[in-house]
């Protein structure tokens, strides 16, 4: 067999959050593949200047790719296009068979757009788009635009959800789309949708030595735990959560709410000059161009521990995690909460499953694809606090057998991900 050369191009592991994790575990998976050579070709900013967030994990100290042979080179500047320019031609001259690009957020569509259409112009460069998303979570007047423009220059395209598929031909109502479905005839057929699944992070494992009880008596949790863990954004229903626990906190007193995670667009020194600009100008631009209802600024959900009176039933860890620390949480735990208003495949998801967690999730999205009720978890009506509040008790009552979960983990596995892969789009 000859050797194979890929890129996998997104957030290196400098990046905090779900897409650099899943870049390096992606690149990791790669690499474990017989005769494959990986390197991951990464951003230095992936953002426009004016954003007033940090990106930067300066928390975790682990090396994400340690035993691996993956390199890492960080070159893109999405406010230098001169580092586009230098991107092609760094990628060029590594010679690869096949480029990956993480596809997350629509405002990366210039950059993208350039480096994908260049790349292709090598006829033996295969770019791929790997897609979180082709509809905006966030929607905007040029959403669309910057989607259609990058998303154009691609030989192929990998999906996690099937709602996905439908985003991507609604996109491209003209071009002709064919889909791959692994364990579906996808032996015998050509395409250019390969259909797969958000993969279960093998950078996060259960700690056998780590004293539970300790920890729990530690975070002031009672015996039944429910977790709320990653960014805290308005799309992740975090408002749900809370008010559906407040719910069944009145019927109960055995249980806890536990929620860990950074509020997403609170990570910079306001107290700074550079902040403050950064914060007037972003405001600007999103009243130019982001739906009014679609604004998260105010949105403050913690506000109502104290607004429901259960302060006591509720422990709240609002900074990023470590990664680490990322078993600490998931170890006390029961259940996760994924009460989203609209979803695309959760990497949180997927790190419950690693953690054999059952999933406790809105009917949106791609969750009824991933989670079948009563078997590796449940399914609530979206926005409806009252049901939620129910399965979270059915939960108790009915607890799901982590054996399940962890047979939805072996299913999801990545080294089945990247093997995939390269056997349909290489």
């Amino acid at each position: 067999m000859s050797s194979k050369k890929v890129i996998v191009f997104g957030p290196g592991p400098q990046f905090k959050g779900g897409m650099s994790n899943y870049t390096t575990s992606l690149a990791k998976a790669l690499d474990r593949q017989p005769d494959t050579e990986v390197g991951i070709v990464s951003w230095t900013q992936q953002y426009p200047a004016i954003i007033p967030r940090d990106f930067i994990d300066r928390a975790s100290k682990e090396n994400k790719l340690a035993g691996s042979a993956v390199t890492v080179t960080y070159i893109t500047n999405y406010n230098n296009p001169f580092t586009w320019i230098e991107t092609v031609q760094t990628i060029r001259e590594m010679h690869p068979d096949l480029v990956v690009i993480q596809w997350s957020v629509a405002v990366q569509g210039l950059p993208l757009s350039y480096i994908a259409k260049n790349l292709r112009k090598d006829g033996h460069i295969k770019v791929v788009y790997d897609l979180h998303f082709v509809i905006q979570k966030e929607p905007s007047a040029i959403d669309m635009l910057l989607s259609k423009r990058a998303l154009k220059h691609a030989d192929a395209y990998i999906v996690h959800a099937f709602k996905t598929v439908a985003e991507l031909e609604t996109l491209f109502p003209n071009r002709q789309m064919s889909l791959i479905e692994k364990g579906r005839g996808a032996d015998e057929q050509a395409g250019n949708i390969l259909k797969l699944y958000h993969p279960v992070y093998d950078m996060f494992k259960s700690n056998p030595a780590f004293d539970v009880d300790a920890q729990k008596k530690a975070l002031n949790l009672k015996k039944h735990v429910f977790l709320f863990f990653g960014f805290i954004r308005k799309y992740k229903g975090l408002h749900f959560c809370i008010e559906a626990f407040a719910k069944l906190a009145k019927e109960r007193d055995d249980v806890s709410l536990l929620i860990v995670g950074e509020s997403f667009w609170q990570t910079l020194d306001t107290s700074k000059m550079s902040t403050r600009v950064k914060q007037q100008l972003f405001g600007l631009a999103k009243s130019l161009f982001l739906k009014k209802d679609a604004d998260e600024k105010d949105y403050n959900p913690l506000a109502q521990i104290k607004a429901l009176g259960i302060e006591d039933k509720v422990t709240v860890i609002n900074d990023f995690v470590p990664n680490e620390d990322v078993n600490k949480y998931f170890q006390v735990s029961d259940a996760i909460l994924l009460f989203y208003e609209y979803a695309t495949p959760s990497g949180v998801e997927s790190m419950a499953y690693n953690f054999n967690m059952p999933v406790l999730a809105s009917r949106v999205g791609h969750f009824p694809e991933t989670i079948r009720h009563g078997y590796n978890g449940y399914l609530a009506n979206p926005s409806d606090t009252s049901d939620m509040a129910k399965i979270m008790n059915l939960s108790i009552e009915e607890p799901i057998d982590k054996s399940h979960v962890a047979e939805t983990a072996k299913e999801f596995s990545w080294d089945n991900y990247a093997k995939t892969i390269l056997n349909y789009l290489d």
